[in-house]
């Protein structure tokens, strides 16, 4: 997998930024909150870049998140 570098992409940014609240997002409401499409394979890539990401199913629909605390243990600031 070519995964893109986390400080040099606004579309990892956004997803980032997005999740680090650490509320579930749908992957529908992903795509329309960051102008992103391809949620999944942005998920991998923000895992390949360290960032955890976590996702759960609830029927047919997922949701992803960032655990706030996880970013800090991680050498990495939540988003203001």
């Amino acid at each position: 997998m070519h995964a893109a570098r986390l400080g040099h992409s606004d579309r990892l940014q956004r997803v980032r930024a997005l999740l680090a609240d650490g509320l579930p997002h749908s992957t529908m409401g992903i795509i329309a909150q960051a102008n992103v499409c391809a949620v999944n394979s942005i998920v991998a890539e923000l895992r390949y870049n360290g960032v955890p990401v976590t996702c759960q199913r609830i029927g047919d629909v997922w949701f992803y998140s960032i655990d706030p605390t996880a970013l800090i243990c991680c050498n990495e600031s939540a988003p203001a």
